[in-house]
């Protein structure tokens, strides 16, 4: 289980967006997030006709180390910490370290 997952809404702790807050877009690694609006980069793109893209200067976004994001939290309005909690009905959850809630529905 991990702590941070495709979907979720994190804050940008380090680096050139710091403070940006963004959904993650995918986990292309065990150590790395895409987060939406983060870490933008343009890519000079060759036409593939075949597929029927155009050439040119795109912007797209670049994965982040994981230790530079946190999950948001809506109670406190920043990013918090988080640890892994199991329940009485045996399920494994994440929780915020900050107030306890409970971060998955």
């Amino acid at each position: 289980m991990r702590k941070i997952r495709k979907g979720d809404e994190v804050v940008v702790v380090a680096g050139k967006d710091k403070g940006r807050r963004g959904s993650v877009l995918s986990v292309p690694s065990e150590e790395r997030v895409v987060v939406q609006g983060a870490n933008m980069v343009k890519k000079h793109q060759k036409p593939n006709p075949a597929q029927g893209q155009p050439g040119g200067i795109v912007e797209k976004e670049m994965p982040l180390h994981v230790s530079n994001v946190m999950l948001y939290n809506p109670q406190t309005g920043r990013g918090d910490r988080v640890g892994f909690r199991w329940l009485e009905d045996g399920r494994k959850v994440r929780y915020f370290k900050s107030n306890g809630e409970v971060a998955d529905a």
